[in-house]
C-alpha cells in the first residue's frame, strides 16, 4: 500500500483500520500552508503579548493566570507532565497507534497552532512501531481525552513510556531505536495534542468497524439456528417490511433471504406452526434496530476524525491575515459517548437474543424435540452444550451491566470550571468489552447451531440436505475447524475456534464472497 496521505479532511475507519494494521502514513503536502499558518499565528499572539487562554494564560482554572512570554515552552512542558496521571491496564497497542494517526490529522486541519515537526514526530513514532503506554483509566472526556494524551505526549519529548516490538522502555530509548530526537514544544503545542477527544475516536473507529462484522455474523448464525430449529422464513418476507419501512430493517430482512435461500431445512406453511418465537421471527426488526445504532455511531465518527476539537481554535483570514482565536467546546465528547452508549445499547440486546436461541437450541422441551436435550445423544451420562449456555449467559448478563450509559453521569472539575464532562472514554473501555463478549455469545451460538443441523440431518435421514446459500458456506467453514462433536469433550478450545472465525470477519468475509456481496 502506498502510504497514507493526511491533510486532515479525508480520514475514514477504514484507513484507520489500514494504519493499525501497518500502513504508514505521511504528512500531505496540501496540508502544509495550513499548519504554518495557524503556527505563524501562534507566534504573533505570542510577540504582541495577547492575553490568549492556553497560550499566554494557565489552563482550566487558572485561566486568569498571565504567563510571560519567556515562560511559555515551559508552560506547555508542564502542562503534559502534570496531565500525565492515567491509571489502569495499557490501552491495547492497536488503540495508541489509532490515536497517533487521529490526532495528527487532527492537528493537519491547521486550526491548532502546531508545528509541522510536531505532527511529523507522531507519524514517525507509527511508521517504526514505537507505541507510548497509555493507561486507560484517567479521562473525562472533555476537556477532551487529557490524560491519556498527555502520557502520549510525553514520549514525543523523550519521557514517559512505550514499547517497541513490545518491549517497554523509557520514552527516549524508544525515539533512540529510529533515531528520532525528541521534541521541545513550543507556545500551544502540548494544549493542542493534549486539548481532544482522540481516544474515544480512535478506539470508537476500530469498535465500529467490529460491530459492523458482528452484526452481520449474528445474521447468518440466527440463519444457521433458524435452520436448525426447523424454523420458517415467512417472517423475511419483504412484503411485511415494505410496510413497515425501516431501512436497515429491510435490509437486514433482505440479507437473511438471501442467506437461507434454497434450503431444505426450513419449514413450509404448517397450520399447526403458523408462527416462530421472537428470537427467529423479529430477527430483521432487532438486528435491523442494531444496524441504525452502529450506523449511527459510524456516522459520528466520520465527521470526529476529521474535525477540530481543540481549544482554543486559531481562525486567520486568508485575506487580511486577521487573526482571531476563540475558546469553545469542540473538545467536548458527548456527541462520541452518545454513539457508543448507543451501540453499546444495541450490542448487549444483540447478545441477548443470540442467547436465547441458544437456550432455545440446547431445550428440548423448549424446541418441542427438534433436537435432543443440550445437544447430545446420551445426555445424564454427558452434558453436552449444556454450559455453554451458561457462559453466554454470564456474558449476556455482563454486558447488561456494562450498557448502562457513562454519558449520563458528569462529574465536575477544574474547582467547577469545568463542570460538564461527557465521561465518552468509559463509554469507549466498556464498549469493547461489550464487544468481545457479544462476540464470543456469537460464536457459543455458532457451534451449538452447527451441532444442530448435524442433528437434523440424522433425523432427517439426508446427510446430503442442503442449507442455505450462505449459512452454508458458514457450516462448512466451522467444519473445517471445529468438528461434531458426539460425546462431551473439553470445550473451551472450540468456543476459542468458533469465536476466531467471528471476531476476526473469516466468516462474514467467506459468507459475503459466496453471495457476492460487500459491506
Amino acid at each position: 500500500m502506498k502510504p497514507l496521505l493526511l491533510t486532515g479532511e479525508e480520514l475514514n475507519i477504514d484507513q484507520v483500520l489500514e494504519v493499525v494494521r501497518g500502513r504508514t502514513v505521511a504528512l500531505s503536502p496540501e496540508a502544509f500552508p495550513k499548519i504554518e499558518r495557524a503556527r505563524k499565528a501562534v507566534e504573533t499572539l505570542v510577540a504582541e503579548g495577547r492575553v490568549v487562554y492556553g497560550i499566554t494564560t494557565g489552563f482550566g482554572h487558572f485561566k486568569d493566570r498571565i504567563i510571560p512570554a519567556a515562560q511559555v515552552r515551559q508552560l506547555q512542558e508542564n502542562l503534559v507532565r502534570s496531565h500525565a496521571v492515567g491509571v489502569g491496564d495499557e490501552l491495547p497497542e492497536e488503540v495508541v497507534r489509532a490515536m497517533l494517526l487521529v490526532r495528527a490529522n487532527t492537528l493537519a486541519k491547521g486550526f491548532s497552532g502546531a508545528r509541522a515537526e510536531v505532527i511529523q514526530l507522531m507519524l514517525d513514532c507509527l511508521n517504526h512501531g514505537i507505541h507510548p503506554c497509555i493507561p486507560s483509566q484517567g479521562s473525562l472526556g472533555a476537556s477532551g481525552d487529557l490524560a491519556p494524551l498527555a502520557h502520549l505526549a510525553l514520549v514525543l519529548l523523550g519521557e514517559g513510556e512505550a514499547r517497541v516490538e513490545g518491549a517497554k522502555m523509557g520514552g527516549l530509548d524508544a525515539l533512540n531505536t529510529a533515531n528520532l530526537k525528541p521534541i521541545q514544544l513550543e507556545a500551544k503545542e502540548g494544549l493542542a495534542v493534549l486539548n481532544g477527544t482522540t481516544l474515544m475516536v480512535g478506539w470508537g473507529s476500530l469498535l465500529v468497524r467490529r460491530a459492523i462484522n458482528i452484526a452481520l455474523t449474528a445474521d447468518i448464525v440466527a440463519c444457521l439456528t433458524l435452520e436448525a430449529l426447523h424454523g420458517t422464513d415467512r417472517a423475511y418476507d419483504p412484503r411485511v417490511h415494505a410496510v413497515r419501512p425501516h431501512p436497515r430493517q429491510i435490509e437486514c430482512a433482505a440479507f437473511l433471504c438471501q442467506l437461507i435461500d434454497s434450503s431444505q431445512f426450513l419449514r413450509g406453511d404448517d397450520p399447526l406452526n403458523v408462527q416462530d418465537p421472537y428470537t427467529l421471527r423479529c430477527v430483521p426488526q432487532v438486528h435491523g434496530a442494531v444496524r441504525d445504532a452502529i450506523a449511527y455511531a459510524r456516522w459520528v465518527m466520520d465527521i470526529e476524525l476529521n474535525a477540530v476539537n481543540d481549544n482554543p481554535i486559531i481562525f486567520v483570514d486568508e485575506d487580511t491575515e486577521k487573526i482571531d482565536v476563540i475558546s469553545a467546546g469542540n473538545f467536548h465528547g458527548e456527541p462520541i459517548a452518545f454513539a457508543m452508549d448507543y451501540m453499546k445499547l444495541g450490542l448487549t440486546d444483540l447478545g441477548n437474543m443470540s442467547e436465547r436461541r441458544i437456550a432455545r437450541l440446547v431445550d428440548a422441551d423448549c424446541n418441542h424435540d427438534i433436537l435432543p436435550m443440550f445437544l447430545t445423544e446420551n445426555g445424564g451420562l454427558e452434558s453436552g452444550f449444556m454450559i455453554a449456555q451458561y457462559t453466554a449467559a454470564a456474558l449476556a448478563n455482563e454486558n447488561k451491566v456494562f450498557a448502562h450509559p457513562a454519558s449520563a453521569d458528569s462529574i465536575p472539575s477544574s474547582a467547577n470550571t469545568e463542570d460538564h464532562v461527557s465521561m465518552g472514554a468509559t463509554s469507549a473501555r466498556h464498549l469493547a468489552q461489550v464487544v468481545k463478549n457479544t462476540e464470543t455469545i456469537i460464536a457459543i451460538e455458532l457451534l451449538s447451531a452447527a451441532q444442530g443441523i448435524d442433528f437434523r440431518r440424522k433425523r432427517m435421514q439426508k446427510p446430503d440436505a442442503r442449507l442455505g446459500e450462505g449459512t452454508s458456506v458458514a457450516f462448512n467453514l466451522l467444519r473445517e475447524n471445529v468438528p461434531f462433536l458426539d460425546h462431551d469433550v473439553y470445550l473451551a478450545p472450540h468456543i476459542e475456534a468458533a469465536r476466531q472465525l467471528v471476531a476476526s470477519g473469516e466468516l462474514k468475509e467467506a459468507v459475503e464472497a459466496a453471495l457476492n456481496i460487500d459491506t
